[in-house]
């Protein structure tokens, strides 16, 4: 007989449906096409073919090398060219609505997405920079809203509004550079870059944006423009099956698994997708999963909930059931949010549990929270900001614009 928590488990939508399309402005912006989609757009305004080629070229080093935020910034590019492309196209990444700055230096983002050329139907979504020592990592996101139920997870409690184009995920890395003074032209005495690492773990399920997320990360990564190497790109997904070889074959960047679980039952009401794609066939793709190798291992993302998942058996079955996969298991305290049911696990029992992985041969780092303080730890992403008064978001909003 099905208990309760069976039956409303059963009966839980495993994915949300999205309530909008993209409606594109009267002037698009060329953030987020390719090299070819530039190059058919300049062929629709007259540009001869002679041309096409150096002008694509000298658009892609302005906007992704210089960070160039108007075509009259395009120096290299004539009056007369640049008032052609002014008058047909923009260069224009999302909004900051609001900026908010965690006691360790973390940053977080809510970026506004308008609708068509409408403010008032503007969507939001939210980017995080967590600075380290060795690397400035960049949390992007895929979706306005979450396509999915996760019950641990704040940010799977909201709604499926769109899904985020191309040029909206390109546009975060464009907005945090723009922010953090992080262009070519940046004076440091290292002259190293601030954002090093881009990590698609923000809103949403980058596999169900699949062709926005590729066409994206193709962008980023390209050696020519942002310049974000594949392997300091980590792509993570819930386990929507069918895209994960697809994203080796097609991106070819790092894989993290959100797994939490190591039983069917359990992994069910955590992650409800797994009643589509249950672990036997999630890791069956991980091990195809191409160039995945010692050197490029898979990381499995745990979060740990008190009496939840965080038993010793739990660990024994989590080494087992990764054997053969080259792999390593990242920990993470978990998160609390207004009004989760669950707890974070005791300190100790994450060291014993952490010790335990360790010892069977895999690492197994335990993730240091970072901005909770501003809901912008992993799992907290949710547009906060909607629940603030107007004066509050005006206030955030003008902070945002002068900083």
């Amino acid at each position: 007989m099905q208990t309760m928590v069976e039956a409303l488990n059963a009966s839980a939508p495993l994915e949300k449906v999205a309530l909008e399309t993209y409606v594109p402005p009267a002037k698009p912006s060329l953030i987020g096409l390719s090299r070819a989609e530039i190059a058919e757009r300049l062929a629709a305004i007259g540009v001869a073919p002679a041309q096409r080629k150096m002008r694509v070229q000298q658009l892609w080093h302005w906007i992704y090398v210089r960070g160039a935020k108007n075509f009259d910034e395009m120096t290299s590019i004539s009056k007369e060219m640049r008032a052609q492309l002014e008058a047909h196209f923009t260069v224009a990444r999302p909004e900051v609505a609001a900026e908010q700055i965690s006691s360790d230096g973390t940053r977080k983002w809510l970026l506004r997405l308008p609708s068509g050329d409408s403010l008032e139907k503007a969507h939001e979504v939210e980017c995080v920079y967590i600075p380290e020592t060795d690397r400035g990592t960049l949390c992007v996101s895929s979706q306005v809203g979450c396509t999915l139920n996760c019950s641990f997870c704040h940010t799977g409690t909201q709604r499926l509004v769109r899904n985020l184009t191309a040029g909206e995920i390109v546009g975060q890395i464009m907005v945090a550079r723009d922010r953090l003074n992080d262009w070519a032209d940046r004076e440091t005495p290292s002259g190293g870059r601030l954002v090093t690492n881009v990590v698609m773990m923000g809103m949403g399920e980058p596999l169900y944006n699949f062709d926005a997320v590729r066409d994206a990360l193709l962008i980023v990564s390209d050696n020519e423009g942002i310049g974000i190497s594949r392997r300091r790109i980590t792509l993570s997904t819930s386990g929507v099956v069918p895209n994960i070889v697809r994203t080796g074959e097609e991106i070819g960047v790092m894989l993290a698994i959100s797994l939490h679980a190591v039983r069917d039952e359990l992994r069910n009401e955590l992650v409800p997708l797994n009643r589509k794609y249950p672990i036997a066939e999630l890791l069956q793709a991980c091990r195809d999963y191409p160039g995945s190798s010692n050197a490029r291992r898979i990381t499995f993302e745990y979060v740990m909930l008190k009496g939840v998942n965080d038993s010793m058996e739990d660990a024994k079955l989590l080494v087992k059931m990764l054997k053969g996969i080259p792999a390593k298991i990242n920990l993470i305290p978990f998160n609390p949010w207004p009004g989760t049911r669950y707890e974070c696990s005791d300190w100790d029992q994450i060291e014993r549990f952490s010790e335990y992985i360790f010892n069977a041969g895999y690492s197994s780092p335990v993730r240091t929270p970072r901005g909770r303080d501003i809901l912008a730890a992993c799992g907290q992403l949710k547009s906060e900001t909607e629940k603030l008064s107007v004066r509050e978001r005006q206030a955030l909003r003008a902070m945002a614009m002068t900083d």
